[in-house]
């Protein structure tokens, strides 16, 4: 029977050097041929909304699902029920189909009730088209990941040991010292590696914004290609990018991940 690797030995990354040598080639070729210089120039335009799309909505399902994660622990019965509803309906639709419901039941139903509520009030009446869509993708995202995110909060939470809160108790810490200054910051080192791999995960699941006509990468990508029926040379690119973003980000989300620990092992 063989054996296996022994487990406390990194393998030399090869994977890696396989795509950086395969990153370097495409680079040289954006570099030196037209087409793909062109492309690369049209595409760069949508580079920031893909960034800004996945930092915003990230950030505000951070928010949103540590709420839902610390109701979920709460005392009171119906914010743990109200809390596990959410959470089960959301993670149980396709963040596809939710982005298609916010931008087109949600949406207009937010735009009539502002306008409903504000009429007395003799303030002009607000379109459904003036509400951006690139917020309504955004929105969509958030409520998607925080679904998923709350449940990494709650584990992280879970995680601490009730010696630590008996302790913080103790010295006459309040609730809200004893999350902020004792149980937040242990849970913090558990939930940062699934935090982290979500994060890389919105990155490439804001291409599905593109289906709103939201300017992104994707979105550019498709409009160049038929545009100027050079397929293979413009979602070269667009694969590039996004590799380029989620390579970079799950190494630099690695490093920190191994100081965390060097400094609590220390």
């Amino acid at each position: 029977m063989n054996r296996p690797p022994n487990p406390t030995k990194e393998d030399f990354p090869w994977w890696l050097l396989v795509l950086v040598a395969t990153g370097l080639c495409l680079f040289w070729q954006v570099a030196t041929d037209e087409i793909y210089s062109q492309v690369l120039t049209t595409l760069a335009k949508g580079i920031w909304i893909t960034i800004f799309v996945t930092v915003i909505g990230f950030s505000m399902a951070c928010v949103l699902g540590l709420g839902l994660a610390v109701a979920s622990q709460s005392r009171l019965q119906v914010l743990r029920q109200i809390a596990r509803l959410y959470v089960e309906v959301v993670r149980g639709i396709p963040i596809i189909v939710l982005l298609l419901y916010v931008a087109f039941v949600v949406a207009p139903a937010v735009v009539y009730a502002w306008n409903w509520l504000t009429a007395p009030l003799g303030l002009g009446a607000w379109q459904t088209r003036d509400f951006p869509l690139i917020w309504r993708a955004i929105i969509a995202l958030t409520i998607a990941y925080s679904a998923f995110l709350s449940e990494i909060f709650r584990a992280g939470l879970l995680s601490v040991e009730k010696g630590q809160i008996e302790a913080a108790m103790s010295l006459g810490l309040n609730r809200w010292q004893r999350f902020r200054l004792v149980v937040f910051p242990q849970a913090f080192r558990t939930i940062l590696p699934p935090l982290g791999n979500d994060f890389v995960a919105m990155v490439k699941d804001s291409s599905l914004v593109s289906v709103l006509g939201v300017s992104d990468i994707t979105q550019l990508g498709k409009v160049t290609a038929a545009g100027n029926f050079r397929y293979f040379e413009t979602y070269n690119v667009v694969a590039l990018i996004y590799l380029t973003m989620t390579i970079t980000l799950s190494l630099l989300l690695r490093r920190l991940e191994h100081r965390l620990r060097s400094k609590s092992e220390g």
